[in-house]
């Protein structure tokens, strides 16, 4: 059993001192609370190496992304039901059934309860806070509507999930598909072309153009296929290393905003978050520019955070928010800068936003409904495209075998 140093306030508020034998950090607690104290602070009296290994197994915890669903809902409605962050914290820790997340929601609340704010005690977790999560929370946390926030993340990762479970869904039957289209072409394009090649040549004669081109381009796969396929996985390893780094990322980002259909996704999706962080900051009172370098966390893409960084520069200069705005017409449609300028104008903005950034949303799903019923088509006509064209190529000969034979 070890022993947990304490300080904690009483229901007078005067400060209490001292050490108290427990199993657990969360068992301390559990103890002070029933005591009617609040705690300040709990930490274990161990030796520097225990707590260095501790910290080690606690920043390296693998939280399943449903449990910070679940974390985020329910702390969402912990805090509009008016409790204190710091027991809707120990109550959302209490009622997790998963060991990892207990011992993660344990080291937030401790860090809340030190005095950290919930945002800088996320940020020990990136694993399971994402940068814009965290920045959503500190926009909150700033404008006094952290439930509000709460309950946007939680609706957010929902909708997020819906979307990805319907892009999965509807990409099953092509994966498999492609699979087997792709197992077929390398057995025909391995095996039985060149035993046909072999016999068309023994009949002489000239082969049809496509059958020539097929029959080309399996004696080159014969040739340097073992090269292409090792080209593949070393370019493969090469994009993972690529994507984990700054530069990459960066790179990575501005390839996805220039691929039709992919990249106005992407800048649709940017555009909800922006404009409705940036309406309900500053619905909140929180300072334009403030609330620009805020918001501009929650893009999720570092090439259109750099765009709305310079835009904020100019709005602190004394320029109006929507000719900022301008200049990043890949983010912020003509449309949309009319509608900032003319809230700026009646001194509706906050609204607007987020009247903006509903419209959007509707819109984005639309886009993305599109997307998905497009692509299972698409493949589908691509694979069969692909056998198609080898099966007649192969079959073309054989109609003209009478000629080859003479």
């Amino acid at each position: 059993m070890a022993v947990f140093a304490y300080t904690a306030l009483d229901r007078k508020g005067q400060r209490l001192s001292g050490n108290l034998p427990a199993d657990s950090r969360a068992a301390a607690l559990d103890q002070l609370l029933g005591k009617g104290l609040s705690p300040v602070s709990i930490d274990e009296q161990r030796s520097e190496a225990a707590a260095a290994r501790a910290e080690t197994r606690s920043t390296s915890t693998r939280v399943p992304q449903s449990a910070v669903e679940s974390f985020t809902r329910e702390l969402a409605n912990l805090l509009a039901g008016g409790l204190p962050l710091s027991r809707a914290l120990h109550l959302v820790r209490r009622e997790t059934a998963h060991p990892a997340a207990k011992n993660v929601w344990s080291r937030i609340h401790d860090d809340v309860v030190s005095g950290a704010s919930l945002a800088d005690a996320l940020t020990r977790w990136p694993a399971a806070f994402s940068s814009v999560y965290i920045a959503m929370i500190r926009a909150g946390e700033a404008g006094g509507f952290l439930h509000v926030v709460l309950q946007q993340i939680a609706d957010f990762r929902t909708h997020e999930q819906e979307l990805k479970g319907k892009v999965k869904a509807a990409m099953v039957y092509p994966c498999v598909l492609g699979t087997l289209a792709t197992g077929v072409l390398i057995f025909l394009m391995t095996y039985f072309i060149p035993t046909f090649s072999g016999i068309f040549g023994e009949f002489g004669g000239k082969l049809p153009v496509l059958t020539q081109i097929i029959v080309g381009a399996s004696s080159w796969i014969l040739k340097y296929g073992l090269v292409v396929a090792v080209g593949v996985v070393l370019f493969i390893v090469a994009m993972k290393r690529l994507a984990a780094s700054e530069a990459g990322q960066r790179f990575l980002e501005r390839v996805k905003l220039g691929t039709p259909l992919i990249g106005k996704v992407a800048a649709r999706f940017a555009l909800v978050r922006f404009c409705r962080m940036l309406g309900t900051l500053a619905g909140a009172g929180v300072p334009l520019v403030a609330s620009l370098r805020v918001a501009k966390e929650a893009l999720g893409n570092r090439t259109l955070s750099d765009a709305i960084a310079q835009a904020t520069e100019e709005v602190q200069r004394g320029a109006p928010l929507s000719r900022s705005l301008a200049n990043t017409p890949q983010l912020f449609p003509p449309s949309v800068i009319e509608m900032i300028a003319v809230a700026e104008e009646t001194g509706r903005m906050d609204k607007e936003l987020v009247r903006i950034s509903i419209a959007y949303e509707t819109d984005l799903d639309r886009n993305l409904r599109m997307l998905v019923a497009l692509a299972e088509p698409a493949l589908l006509f691509i694979m069969a495209s692909l056998i198609g064209t080898v099966v007649v190529g192969m079959l073309l000969p054989i109609f003209s075998l009478q000629d080859l034979i003479h």
